[in-house]
């Protein structure tokens, strides 16, 4: 499947005992075989008359499953789990073909999972430089030279890095600066979070947009006092020139498909992840053949699940049809194209977040002031009422109150109530929406592991929405303990994909802080059932696939430090060892 003909524990492993018992230690049979089954798993402890291909031991083994949450041993056969108990019961199911690894009293877990992320956009090489988030105009200048001398051949210069503010700060006009680099080719440059984008005037011209041109349906053309463009495109007017940048590139695909070969998956489970949602699949950008092009080359290392990106400038019948055809949810695949990736609103360092009162700053003349939206409530409904029937759970991105509020309504008016749709962000949290999570089967889903959402940052808030708006901000204690599914998640590159990291900043940022405990089950089996694979993966239970991690500490007994320093010693995937330490 991922690696072929590799024995499962070519290596002894540090810290880990291994033997091969009795005379032969060969490799465990049908290792790299992918489940056909999706049955749950059985409610036994144990399936009796098992002979186990791999067997862990004397272990501090952490279930996730709140009927047995500690465990000693856990039995494999090929992919499957088929004991969890203590080391002393364990020995009913070695045979002559069975691998014994001695924990050694290491924490095993389930894998991680992480279902907000952005893996092909962060892993691969196809910006050709970056620039430092604040800089000096002439040293933003230089470097655009530089990348310029350095592309030649590139009909756009794409770059990454910039932060808005460091923009709107200038004396001198964005675009004049870009243009006094280049001015013979268009040049794109992402801010950090992709939520604007800051362009030549050769850009501005290629994508048809001049003086009098129309703000996009969620996004919005940037323009000085004096209405002349400014050279900064927010929201969507970005993300449509970026599409003609990217389009642009001849290698773009390759080098997606590289980065997520040499790089991203590697690293990935590294960090002891095994499933991942992918959380803004341009399906018109060559995204999705890439994903499939993994997969039908049997490379894929992790449960990957595609949110196929609803284009908000697109005409809904069309975008409808074509996202339909795109579905797929092979029970036996470990790619599935089956949820969608919505933006109801904006960020808020831009004030396109949709708010319900004012920001304190108008920067960008919208109307009311209180951001924007890429779908309104209307047209989320519609896409509801149209696409859960195939199958397809949403991603809605949502960052301001209204935001929130819109896509609650939205889920509660045309839901049939059986999808696992999730609201991904949740930075300013209208407490009166708290407990509609949990009343209407909406997933929580947060990003704690930027040093941003800490709440030391808070204040950093206040110039734009106010002392109290400024409080409370990614409200994890509050949704939990008003009975919302949480799950916890990185939207790499924004914020680090190490999940210890995120668990580490999760347990400590009073007063919105979560347990332990409530923590991993973020990471793992909520996120599991976010991904629809609960019945599968998740937790540490007979029958469920052996998706499992093993670290170089006890969690539980390690300080907030401590947790955000743990490396993973083992990562397996489906039976299967993905990564060694």
């Amino acid at each position: 499947m991922r690696v072929t003909n590799m024995p499962i524990f070519p290596l002894l492993l540090a810290g880990l005992c291994l033997s091969g018992c009795n005379s032969d230690s060969s490799s465990p049979t049908n290792s790299t075989n992918v489940s056909n089954d999706t049955q749950s798993p059985t409610t036994t402890e144990q399936v009796a008359g098992e002979f186990a291909t791999q067997l862990f031991t004397n272990g501090n083994i952490y279930t996730v499953n709140e009927d047995k949450p500690w465990a000693q041993a856990v039995a494999i056969k090929g992919n499957k789990i088929v004991f969890v108990g203590s080391s002393e019961d364990a020995q009913q199911y070695v045979g002559d073909n069975t691998q014994v690894v001695d924990l050694a009293g290491k924490m095993m877990m389930p894998g991680f999972h992480d279902v907000h992320m952005h893996p092909l956009e962060s892993g691969s090489d196809a910006t050709q430089f970056t620039i430092p988030e604040a800089a000096s105009t002439d040293t933003y200048i230089a470097l655009v030279e530089e990348a310029a001398l350095q592309n030649p051949n590139a009909q756009w210069l794409i770059g990454y890095g910039h932060n808005i503010g460091t923009l709107l700060e200038m004396q001198d006009s964005p675009l004049d600066v870009l243009d006094e680099a280049v001015n013979d080719r268009p040049v794109i440059i992402m801010e950090q979070t992709s939520h604007s984008m800051w362009v030549n005037s050769k850009a501005l011209e290629l994508a048809g947009i001049h003086r009098d041109s129309l703000d996009p349906i969620g996004g919005v053309i940037g323009r000085d006092e004096q209405m002349r463009l400014d050279g900064i495109l927010y929201d969507n007017a970005g993300n449509q020139v970026m599409e003609l940048a990217m389009r642009s590139l001849s290698n773009a695909q390759q080098n997606d498909y590289l980065g997520l070969i040499e790089y991203t998956m590697p690293a990935l489970n590294k960090a002891g992840i095994t499933s991942i949602s992918d959380a803004r699949t341009y399906w018109q950008r060559g995204h999705l053949e890439t994903w499939q092009r993994v997969a039908n080359e049997d490379k894929l290392t992790l449960r990957v699940h595609l949110g196929l990106w609803a284009y908000p400038q697109m005409n809904d019948a069309s975008q409808i049809a074509k996202l339909k055809s795109l579905y797929q949810a092979q029970p036996d695949s470990l790619l599935k194209v089956n949820q969608v990736k919505f933006y109801v609103d904006g960020i808020l360092v831009n004030t396109t977040a949709a708010m319900h009162e004012p920001y304190h700053q108008n920067w960008l003349e919208l109307e009311g002031n209180k951001g924007l939206n890429y779908f309104t409530q209307a047209r989320l409904e519609q896409y509801i009422k149209a696409l859960e029937s195939t199958g397809f759970d949403f991603n809605i991105h949502a960052i301001g109150d209204r935001g929130i509020h819109e896509a609650l309504n939205a889920i509660e008016n045309a839901s049939a109530g059986n999808s696992r749709h999730r609201l991904t962000h949740l930075e300013v949290v209208d407490p009166a929406d708290y407990a509609r999570f949990g009343k209407l089967g909406v997933i929580a889903d947060a990003q704690v592991a930027g040093d941003f959402t800490d709440p030391s940052h808070w204040p950093e808030n206040i110039p734009l929405l106010g002392n109290e708006r400024s409080q409370e901000l990614v409200p994890i204690k509050s949704l939990v303990a008003n009975n919302a599914t949480l799950t916890l998640s990185s939207d790499w590159n924004v914020s680090p994909f190490n999940p210890f990291i995120g668990i580490s900043n999760a347990i400590s940022r009073t007063p919105q802080a979560i347990t332990l405990a409530q923590a991993l089950e973020a990471y793992t089996l909520n996120s599991a059932y976010a991904m629809r694979q609960d019945h599968l993966v998740g937790s540490i239970e007979v029958g469920k696939l052996a998706d499992l991690v093993v670290l170089d500490r006890n969690l539980f007994d390690s300080t907030i430090k401590e947790i955000a320093e743990t490396n993973v010693v083992m990562t397996l995937l489906d039976g299967e060892v993905i990564y060694k330490k």
